[in-house]
């Protein structure tokens, strides 16, 4: 009860200084000059904004460019509905400094001078500020401070906030600079996650880089970025980093004792992206049947997206300790076999000619590193075996469809030739006399 019951006297004894203070004015004639030059000063600004807008807005406005020097002054034309509010506060600093010579006080318009910019605030948040986290943030903490310093009482409020201590074992800090804390580790790491995103954008779009460089770099791009903003959140809340260290070794038992998979992991994932073997494109089968394309690779595992359009998330170890298969589905040749048979009426000598000038005929057929190459495999039981083998670029799934088209290529070249793919033939031997059919 006690917090409870020093607050209330605390608010009690503001509102009997308000009171005293407005009374004051109220009765002063030198305040009444002071209202007078503040809202000449509004006056002035209201008009000298009208005026000076459409000349900001014509040298501001970039048009249709979109150079580096045309987003910065499309971004410096985002803060024009703050020229009103800045410009009284400017008319009226000028007047407190005439008032403070001619009357010695300067109070009012000091107080005018606040209230413009908790307007100037209040239209920053509004108007200007478009990020939906810096909104709420503006909301709830930039416009009440602003208030708080208008009505000349947010020293006293820091003062009490900066004597409350709180303690957590060996480490003590204010109600302060938790409070302080709160508000730069939100700007910290939204200003964080901002970087990280332009950092990786830049990064991604370096293709003299190979991917596996590229998504290292991005990598330690993230932990150097956010290690920072760490660090510097330790230092703003003024919690001794030695302290710290006790956390880190709390930390460092729990990997080693129940983290231990995701540690591997993390550590695999740098494996990954330090050698290259296999990266973001690449088109790869894992021991245990899942195969896919890698669109992804985070700190903890892989992502597979198979033909058929499914997500597969695959832990980075898996790449580390079991065997991989990898297509490299980045423009890389494979190569791929059709197997057909003809009938054994047919001439073999003549087959391997026709087929491979068939297959050399598709246009997804590569004459390099080896062209179509027509084989004899065996002579079954009705026809004579062949295959075909082909280069080509990527793999036979999903939207290339090469293996049905050089099947249609044999089929229909082996027609015009004339030669018959042969089906099965059976002989039906029967030994001793027929039954007779009764009479």
């Amino acid at each position: 009860m006690q917090p409870q019951s020093e607050f209330a006297t605390n608010l009690l004894g503001w509102l009997a200084q308000a009171s005293d203070i407005a009374q004051g004015w109220l009765l002063s004639p030198a305040a009444w000059s002071q209202f007078a030059l503040l809202a000449l000063a509004y006056v002035a600004a209201v008009a000298a904004s009208k005026r000076i807008s459409p000349l900001v807005t014509r040298f501001l406005d970039p048009g249709e460019k979109a150079n580096l020097i045309a987003t910065a002054r499309r971004f410096a034309l985002g803060f024009l509905p703050l020229l009103m509010p800045l410009l009284a506060y400017g008319f009226t600093a000028a007047g407190e400094e005439v008032t403070r010579q001619i009357f010695g006080s300067g109070e009012v318009i000091a107080f005018g001078k606040r209230v413009f910019l908790l307007l100037a605030t209040r239209l920053f948040v509004r108007e200007v500020l478009t990020d939906s986290f810096l909104k709420l943030l503006g909301k709830y903490v930039l416009i009440p401070i602003a208030a708080l310093y208008a009505l000349g009482i947010l020293d006293d409020i820091s003062a009490r906030l900066d004597a409350s201590i709180i303690a957590l074992g060996n480490i003590r800090f204010s109600a302060m600079a938790l409070i302080r804390g709160l508000i730069a580790g939100s700007l910290l790491f939204w200003l964080g996650a901002w970087s990280n995103r332009q950092s990786a954008d830049y990064i991604k779009k370096q293709q003299e880089l190979r991917p596996a460089t590229r998504e290292l770099a991005v990598k330690a791009a993230e932990v150097a970025i956010f290690g920072a903003a760490f660090l510097l959140l330790m230092n703003i809340m003024g919690i001794d980093l030695t302290a710290v260290a006790v956390l880190g070794g709390a930390l460092g038992v729990g990997i080693g004792l129940g983290l231990q998979q995701i540690a591997a992991n993390f550590v695999s994932g740098i494996i990954l992206l330090i050698e290259g073997q296999t990266t973001v494109g690449d088109y790869v089968e894992l021991d245990g049947g899942e195969k896919g394309t890698i669109v992804k690779m985070t700190a903890r595992a892989c992502v597979l997206e198979t033909f058929d359009g499914r997500w597969i998330v695959v832990p980075n170890d898996h790449f580390i300790t079991t065997r991989v298969v990898n297509y490299s589905d980045q423009g890389s040749a494979n190569r791929y076999e059709a197997a057909f048979s003809v009938s054994y009426e047919t001439d073999i000598n003549l087959v391997p000619d026709i087929i491979e000038t068939a297959v050399r005929s598709l246009p997804f057929v590569l004459a390099k590193p080896d062209g179509p190459d027509c084989e004899l495999r065996g002579f079954g039981e009705s026809s004579i075996d062949f295959v075909v083998e082909y280069w080509v670029n990527g793999i036979d799934d999903g939207k290339n469809k090469y293996g049905s088209q050089v099947l249609f290529a044999i089929w229909n070249a082996l027609k015009a030739a004339g030669i018959e793919m042969p089906y099965p033939h059976r002989v039906v031997e029967i030994r001793g006399n027929l039954p007779k059919g009764n009479a």
